[in-house]
């Protein structure tokens, strides 16, 4: 069959050109976003005598029966048929006839291609939402599990403060709210029509672009022609948004290899969600966090890929759009893959409470409560830092920690210390003297999984009224 746009053409396309232009390799991933907004079109094309009802209502059966096919496996897509569009088109009219060459009155390839993205990442934004709910979810019953563990907490890689394990925990729970505001409102720009702006110009039918958009449940159509069929704002903006949820997994994927490595064991990876190696029978490596820190990499590529391919291109559309394409499914597949495996891992993690406690009994994490002791005393918090400096370098030197030296050597730095030191220096005092909004207290802590799962909630709702 010779291309359905090759009237104005003399010699067939060289099939190296075909091979190299053609997306339909990558853009069948497309095909019941496609039909579906041929079908809402069709509709209108109707409303407004266009098309006669007849013709319609029999390119709707064809188009469902097209539908049908690929879902079955049973359509065999046409390199030389380009796209996702024209293989689709192609196999209408096998199934109508002539017929179905009026589906496209009225549009471009360029309006088609657009909404075929829109109606895509719509549905892929939603599937990551509720994704990301349920890590947030298997993270809060780990803190509620935990609430009397205490941990290390770190700067620099260096034991800095003690705090609850379940502060840690919601610290992520946190990152990944802000990740759900932001595909959220992303979702605002995804959810805008650009079906009825034609190749660049709009169309000289009488189309009704409003109820289209009715039709496919968008809340708005483009203002301008150029703008709608040249936009891959909302692309990017998701990919931004992506590479964002991939660095706060890189994060918790870093701390899980280090905390369930045998020099912190802090944790140990349900064997489910970990593997082995070919040479050494003992090992268990934490091969999913690893691998998710690794896949990082291509989701920031796909991010700057397409901000490059778009930094140069005069409106309105370009060849060199079709590699929004690829990317955009990499990163959807990556960061579904990734979510889908994060929340049962985190749900069947063990925590090593014991272990935790004991990190926290051999260091120094205590010794800002020491200098904010000596500054309740009266002592200017400089000269209590020095004091304290003196005193870690002092249990260094002669291998003790802090709650071991007596209340004589404590006195030789400052005869502000009293017996009263000891109790300070106790982890859950420690812990819970930071009882502050945020802080790591206990009471805090609690109000903080408190208000995390009214926004929990406020998620499901957004879920179901987008679902």
């Amino acid at each position: 069959m010779s291309k359905l746009w090759g009237g104005r053409f003399t010699k067939q396309t060289n099939h190296l050109v075909e091979e190299y232009t053609a997306s339909i390799h990558f853009d069948k991933a497309l095909a019941e976003e496609d039909i579906q907004g041929s079908l809402a079109h069709v509709t209108m094309l109707g409303k407004c005598g266009i098309v006669p009802a007849e013709d319609v209502e029999t390119i709707k059966a064809g188009l469902n029966k097209v539908l049908s096919k690929i879902q079955a496996g049973e359509v065999q897509f046409s390199v030389s048929d380009e796209d996702i569009h024209m293989n689709i088109e192609k196999h209408l009219i096998e199934e109508v006839g002539a017929v179905g060459g009026k589906l496209h009155t009225g549009r471009s390839r360029n309006d088609q291609v657009a909404t075929d993205m829109h109606l895509y990442l719509r549905k892929r934004v939603v599937e990551l939402i509720g994704l990301l709910h349920a890590l947030q979810e298997s993270l809060i019953t780990q803190a509620k599990s935990n609430m009397d563990t205490i941990v290390p907490g770190y700067t620099h890689l260096q034991r800095a403060q003690p705090i609850l394990f379940p502060h840690h925990l919601m610290a992520y729970v946190s990152m990944f709210e802000r990740d759900i505001d932001r595909l959220k409102d992303s979702y605002k720009r995804i959810n805008v029509l650009p079906l009825g702006a034609g190749a660049l110009a709009g169309t000289t039918f009488p189309i009704d672009r409003h109820f289209v958009a009715e039709q496919l449940g968008f809340d708005a159509v483009y203002e301008n022609s150029l703008d709608a069929v040249s936009d891959r704002d909302f692309i990017v903006e998701f990919l931004s948004g992506a590479s964002l949820i991939m660095t706060h997994l890189s994060r918790l994927s870093e701390e899980l290899v280090l905390w369930s490595s045998t020099e912190f064991n802090f944790v140990e990876l349900d064997d489910a969600f970990c593997t082995g190696s070919s040479i050494m029978p003992q090992k268990k490596n934490p091969d999913v966090a690893e691998l998710v820190r690794g896949k990082t990499g291509r989701v920031y590529g796909n991010l700057i890929g397409l901000l490059t391919v778009l930094k140069s291109l005069p409106l309105a559309y370009n060849k060199d759009m079709q590699e929004d394409k690829e990317g955009m499914f990499d990163t959807v597949a990556t960061l579904e893959g990734a979510l889908q495996l994060f929340a049962p891992m985190i749900a069947t993690m063990k925590v090593n409470t014991g272990r935790m406690r004991e990190a926290v009994n051999k260091d120094f994490s205590n010794a800002t409560d020491i200098a904010d002791f000596l500054v309740g005393k009266g002592l200017p918090f400089r000269q209590a830092h020095e004091v304290i400096g003196k005193t870690v370098l002092y249990c260094i030197q002669e291998g003790k920690y802090l709650l071991d030296l007596t209340l004589d050597e404590f006195q030789n730095f400052s005869p502000l210390f009293d017996d009263t030191i000891y109790q300070v220096l106790q982890p859950e005092t420690v812990v819970n003297a930071r009882n502050v909004y945020g802080g790591t207290a206990t009471v805090q802590v609690e109000q903080a999984i408190e208000r995390a799962g009214g926004k929990l909630q406020h998620t499901v709702q957004w879920l179901e009224q987008h679902t």
